[in-house]
């Protein structure tokens, strides 16, 4: 129960909730993580509905970099949601819940049937979870930020087959006609039930999400802002992306332990850092 929360520390991103340590005492096991002020973004689209295609789009890429930070160090989540993105008061994203979450240099796939059911992939439900599982998660997310609602009901036994084959997924554009087309085409490919055809990377998700901001696409008021507001909602979430170039994860010299970035001294030992 140690093993798995420490290795955790060392996925020091902006975007993913940090990790502090994780010990048991006096046979209580527990695990510090850093306080982030703000609300879910499940909290934000209960109250809202259906939020601006721009914050949408930037609340995406955001979670793309920490999903990505997060698979190229060989860790799925399992069990992306609203509910475990954390939107600080200046619509800084964080990551969070990474309790259910798998190191896959272990095994070929995520064996346990875990995760929160409108939000699993369908390989998901037979113990097969793999890094496009967490895409899957993106984009049922994404959708849920475009339309203000699931893309379906919380499956039931009954209902599997047809999550298999796609036919409970509607497009995102038939239920808010404001949507551009190529965005409702990257959630549908988000949430192909085909690994074959839905997004194996994040990069390549974020790629795609990125073309339609680079033509103009950055909100439903689009033809009554000023020109060069394209390339305005291209350089804020140009920003965002910069998130992506952290400093490698570093460990103690002493106990070999994961640290965060920038760490003075292990929380673990206690030994000062050079």
């Amino acid at each position: 129960m140690l093993k798995e929360p420490r290795l955790l520390a060392s996925l020091s991103h902006p975007n993913i909730v940090t990790i502090l340590t994780a010990e048991k005492q006096q046979q209580v096991f527990f695990i510090v993580m850093e306080y982030v002020p703000g609300e879910t973004l499940e909290q934000i689209i209960l109250r809202e509905g259906a939020l601006d295609l721009s914050r949408a789009l930037d609340f995406t890429c955001q979670i793309c970099n920490a999903v990505d930070h997060a698979h190229r160090q060989g860790v799925i989540h399992r069990d992306l949601r609203p509910a475990n993105v954390l939107v600080t008061e200046n619509d800084m994203l964080k990551v969070a819940d990474f309790g259910t979450s798998r190191f896959l240099d272990i095994a070929a796939h995520g064996t346990t049937v875990i995760g929160s059911r409108p939000y699993m992939a369908p390989e998901q439900f037979h113990g097969k979870a793999v890094f496009a599982s967490d895409i899957y998660s993106v984009g049922v997310t994404m959708y849920q930020m475009l339309t203000g609602v699931l893309p379906y009901d919380t499956p039931a036994p009954s209902d599997l087959e047809k999550l298999m084959r796609g036919e409970l997924v509607s497009p995102p554009r038939v239920k808010n006609k404001a949507i551009p087309k190529a965005v409702s085409d990257i959630v549908m490919r988000a949430l192909s039930p085909d690994l074959t055809v839905r997004y194996q990377r994040v990069t390549d998700l974020l790629e795609d999400i990125l073309a339609p901001v680079a033509a103009g696409i950055t909100g439903r008021k689009r033809r009554a802002q000023p020109a060069g507001q394209s390339a305005d909602g291209m350089a804020n979430i140009q920003v965002r992306l910069k998130a992506r170039e952290t400093p490698q994860a570093k460990f103690c010299w002493h106990c070999a332990k994961p640290l965060q970035a920038r760490t003075a001294r292990c929380p673990f030992c206690g030994e000062a850092q050079e």
